[in-house]
């Protein structure tokens, strides 16, 4: 089974610095590996998605899944957010909540909670909060 990344990597600076960049920028790095597209590589993670989705994960294993939040990890309820998460055969996930998290990675998810609910107001918040026009009568 894996272990955290911080009890495998004691380097924080490494891990809060450089190992985010790399992550970041990883798709960049397929591209450039493969000198072309890296949509061998997305069509490879929507098959483990789907995979872990529908048959479930290993017992232990834990995986990341974006799915509609219920509040877990200080994000809030209703928006789409990855999470740890483990599925039980046929498309029954539940959330992690028992993981130790970094004051980093909480900094890390609240910037990520305060990015996605701006874009959030930007796709909706328009259609929301516009008037109702009222219908004409004839």
């Amino acid at each position: 089974m894996g272990k955290p990344i911080r009890k495998v990597i004691n380097d924080d600076e490494y891990l809060n610095g450089e190992f985010i960049s790399k992550v970041q920028k990883r798709g960049a790095e397929v591209i450039e590996y493969r000198g072309g597209s890296s949509v061998f590589s997305a069509a490879n993670a929507i098959k483990d998605h789907l995979h872990d989705w529908y048959f479930g994960t290993q017992e232990g294993v834990i995986v990341s899944k974006a799915i509609v939040s219920d509040g877990s990890y200080g994000v809030p309820k209703g928006l789409v957010f990855s999470f740890p998460v483990r599925c039980k055969p046929h498309f029954n996930i539940e959330i992690v909540k028992d993981l130790e998290i970094s004051g980093f990675s909480q900094e890390k998810i609240n910037a990520t909670t305060q990015e996605l609910e701006e874009e959030k107001a930007d796709a909706f918040g328009k259609e929301i909060d516009a008037p109702k026009q009222e219908e004409s009568k004839p």
